[in-house]
């Protein structure tokens, strides 16, 4: 359902049906989503994930395989007409977007620096070169999708449980090598950051990195029903999760 009311906030959107939107919200249960292109068998532990009740969804953008922890994280989604973002093309939507996210993290008293990525990875937040905050996207007609995640807290162990990393022997040796390349709030404050103060640090940057005024809003009854029909026939099914089924 959340990938559903993604692509439902950015239909409408292309229609002319709603605003510009930034959305924050979690996943229950805990979840991996996987980029369009990627095949779940190479990215996801598949049994561990039943085995621990871990759902598995495909999203529209593109990009790696992300563990959603149903605690330990916020995740974004930024819908907009590219115009309103005041950006020229991909790298300016990032860029743009990851000035709100990175002041954000500054209100918390967190330094991060934006990481432009590269032919295989997303651009991100890095804070002292350990990854805090990655994303991906999808363009359609003007209008751009950006998800992505801020790790609050971060357990390395659990999330190799289901992540799948060909080259490791175990769990255990990607989470000690992840320690060098992963971090998150709790790891850089030294101290729980709720998540009403998350919240409130990401409408803050927001507002203040792109020089915008936020309304608080919630789905419209258009929205609602593409998404139903969505989650039904789409992102609820194993024809698009596990096998990639056209998204049309």
């Amino acid at each position: 359902m959340n990938m559903a009311i993604d692509e439902a906030i950015m239909s409408a959107r292309i229609e002319g049906l709603n605003s510009d939107t930034l959305r924050f919200f979690r996943w229950r249960p805990s979840a991996v989503s996987i980029g369009k292109f990627r095949k779940v068998e190479n990215e996801a532990q598949l049994e561990n994930c039943l085995e621990e009740g871990i759902d598995i969804v495909r999203r529209i953008t593109g990009g790696g395989t992300v563990y959603h922890d149903a605690e330990d994280e916020i995740t974004y989604s930024v819908i907009a007409n590219r115009e309103s973002l005041k950006a020229n093309d991909i790298a300016d939507v990032y860029t743009r977007i990851y000035t709100g996210l990175t002041e954000a993290l500054r209100l918390l008293g967190v330094a991060a620096d934006f990481n432009e990525g590269s032919a295989k990875t997303c651009p991100n937040l890095t804070v002292k070169g350990k990854k805090i905050s990655g994303s991906a996207q999808c363009h359609k007609r003007g209008v751009v999708l950006q998800h992505g995640t801020i790790l609050a807290k971060v357990n390395l162990k659990k999330m190799f449980t289901y992540l799948r990393v060909p080259w490791a022997k175990s769990c255990k040796q990607v989470a000690s090598i992840a320690r060098n390349k992963i971090t998150s709030l709790h790891d850089e404050l030294q101290k729980n950051v709720s998540t009403a103060e998350l919240n409130h640090a990401l409408i803050q940057g927001f507002q203040r990195g792109l020089d915008i005024k936020l309304v608080d809003g919630g789905l419209s009854s258009h929205e609602l029903e593409l998404a139903e029909g969505l989650c039904r026939q789409k992102y609820g099914t194993d024809e698009w999760n596990l096998r990639g089924g056209s998204d049309e």
